[in-house]
């Protein structure tokens, strides 16, 4: 299932794609799609939802986050080999894990707001995962039983924030307004045979920049998800961004980082595409 919330931001209804690529309302089925549905066996009913009697959506709205109520959003930093090495930094013995602030959250087609002081804007195609059950202190053997599914996510991160600023952490380059745009679609794990083989891809202005696949990960959904529920509980909703391909803008000679009027475009196989456009702060 394609799973996305539809309409202005704050006021997004459930809705789910058919297979003529249309939305249909989902909500006489459940309430939203966020931690609450998931925890209380939504997505069986939506499964079990006669989807040609659910009221066709017109038109083409907006697409807001595809997960709502975000409480944990958790990333993973230095996740792919090739880029590892574009940064020219050494493989990580054990995955490292930063959070993005949740009111980073926003549509997959929202503009990015450049935040005040920003000097190197820069972007990263990421792949998803969502939690879909109580995860503490799982056995590996365990850890995918926590996965619901997957989406499309840009970790937008602001460099100078993240690294130059020196003291403190990833989360003021990583956690600004408008820095996690997720979806355009929540994919329940059932669709994704296989999430270390998907390719990955990001362009700005049309021109290439990322092209990766997650079987370059350095530690895969099962080890992160089984490796975060170690150190803390994490809850159904909760979601977790695993990493970057090589082509980012940091790591190009000379660095090449996003201004005002920048289009950003990126995608996943299987997991959709987002657009956008990059718009000054409006004081």
């Amino acid at each position: 299932m394609k799973l996305v919330r539809y309409g202005p931001a704050g006021r997004e209804k459930p809705g789910i794609i058919d297979k003529d690529g249309k939305i249909r309302d989902l909500s006489r089925v459940v309430t939203d799609i966020d931690g609450a549905m998931l925890a209380s066996g939504g997505l069986a009913k939506i499964k079990a939802a006669n989807l040609n009697r659910l009221k066709v959506v017109p038109g083409k709205p907006r697409l807001g986050a595809c997960i709502g109520n975000v409480r944990n959003f958790i990333a993973i930093g230095l996740n792919y080999s090739d880029h590892a090495a574009e940064a020219g930094m050494p493989i990580p013995k054990e995955p490292i894990i930063f959070n993005k602030a949740p009111t980073s959250i926003c549509g997959p087609n929202d503009n990015t707001i450049i935040p005040k002081d920003s000097e190197k804007l820069d972007y990263e195609v990421e792949l998803g995962i969502v939690i879909g059950k109580r995860a503490r202190y799982l056995d590996r053997s365990k850890a995918m039983s926590a996965v619901a599914g997957y989406f499309t996510a840009n970790d937008v991160s602001e460099r100078a924030f993240q690294i130059d600023r020196s003291g403190g952490q990833w989360n003021k380059g990583k956690g600004c307004e408008t820095f996690g745009p997720i979806g355009p679609w929540f994919v329940t794990k059932d669709e994704i045979k296989d999430p270390q083989n998907l390719d990955m891809w990001l362009d700005v202005n049309g021109e290439k920049r990322q092209r990766g696949n997650t079987r370059t990960m350095i530690f895969g959904v099962e080890h992160l998800v089984w490796y975060c529920s170690q150190f803390f509980v994490m809850e159904p909703g909760d979601i977790i961004v695993t990493g970057t391909p090589p082509g980012v803008g940091l790591g190009m000679k000379p660095p090449k980082f996003l201004k005002a009027g920048d289009v950003v475009t990126l995608g996943i196989q299987g997991l959709g595409e987002q657009t956008q456009k990059i718009v000054a702060l409006k004081k």
